[in-house]
């Protein structure tokens, strides 16, 4: 398996729409409620899809790209590729 210095490097450039989860409620059907650490934004569902391909973690981010797709990315990355904008 090739070593990270031995790969090509990338660096981001999207602009994203993202929240930082405060706290996650998973129900029994598969899906979740998801709190964000902002307290200016409501708690919201996410279906079971989401839940099973992400794995949402407390202290990661729940992230929507400029077309729509919802991911989620861990804090430590996701604060060292993005920087938010006023």
């Amino acid at each position: 398996m090739p070593t990270e210095k031995e790969l090509p490097r990338y660096t981001s450039h999207k602009t994203v729409h993202a929240l930082k989860i405060q706290d996650i409620h998973e129900y029994d059907d598969g899906g979740g409620l998801i709190t964000p650490s902002l307290n200016a934004y409501a708690s919201f569902q996410v279906d079971k899809g989401y839940m099973e391909k992400h794995q949402p973690q407390v202290g990661g981010y729940y992230v929507v790209y400029k077309d729509g797709y919802t991911s989620w990315s861990p804090a430590i990355a996701f604060e060292d590729g993005y920087t938010l904008v006023e």
